[in-house]
């Protein structure tokens, strides 16, 4: 059944790609004429409907609670890492559309490139500096811009362990963004692909928004206190999580 399932998962990932070149095409028109509100929705809709269709071919189950209010505007999403899963979990529930943080690899892709650069994906080399460097710089604009970004500070998934360090470049990207900071705890991803040699199984997952961090707490505050406040509200949350029984507290993903 597993293996039915994950040539399910991996057929729709790829093979629904070509169906929504229609969609790129007509944001692509809107560019000149769409306010801007329009033309963001229109363009989560189509990665929303495709990160939906995976999950709901793993036939995991998802919860998502919002700890706290969510700051109105663009926010900076700070996530822990755990798998590949991630990102269709958190396109398909964060309440906010986001671009993102992708190594340079993913450019090579056609049609998911695409996409990523229509959500106002950031790509970085991280072989070199420089391109750090810019990244910040890039996501910054965008967030200015009015764009909410997401991203994983880790730098690597941990596949199901506890959140790693983070590193604190993310606090100067709010910061020169001028938008608060909203944590994300992520838990039961690796258990859909990692866990399993890359085998699709089913899985819990929990998606926990926290409260945020202010703009004015971010000047109160050095960035690597406010990486460890962060980091500590993500790590308390995902082990509060891990230490639950995930199938009393989730629901199916529809």
């Amino acid at each position: 059944m597993n293996a039915v399932r994950s040539i399910r998962t991996y057929g729709y990932l790829f093979g629904y790609l070509p169906f929504s070149i229609p969609a790129l095409r007509q944001i692509r028109r809107m560019k000149s004429t769409a306010a801007s509100e329009v033309l963001a929705d229109t363009v989560s809709r189509e990665p929303r409907k495709w990160a939906a269709g995976i999950l709901k071919r793993t036939n995991s189950e998802i919860k998502m609670t919002v700890r706290g209010d969510l700051p109105e505007g663009p926010v900076l999403f700070v996530s822990n890492h755990e798998g590949n899963f991630d990102i269709p979990v958190l396109i398909a529930h964060l309440p906010k559309p986001f671009g993102f943080m992708s190594k340079k690899e993913v450019k090579k892709l056609p049609v998911i490139r695409d996409w990523m650069e229509e959500m106002n994906c950031v790509f970085i080399d991280r072989s070199d500096r420089r391109s750090a460097v810019r990244s910040i710089r890039d996501m910054a604009e965008k967030l200015r811009s009015g764009h909410s970004m997401l991203i994983f500070p880790e730098g690597t998934r941990s596949r199901g362990g506890q959140p790693g360090d983070f590193k604190s470049g993310f606090v100067r990207i709010a910061m020169e963004g001028g938008v608060p900071i909203v944590p994300v705890a992520i838990h039961g991803t690796s258990e859909i692909m990692e866990q399993n040699n890359n085998r699709i199984k089913p899985a819990s997952v929990t998606v926990d928004v926290l409260e945020a961090v202010s703009h004015q707490e971010m000047l109160d505050r050095s960035a690597a206190e406010i990486t460890g406040i962060v980091q500590e509200r993500i790590r308390e949350a995902a082990a509060e999580r891990a230490a639950r029984k995930p199938r009393q507290e989730t629901v199916r993903t529809a």
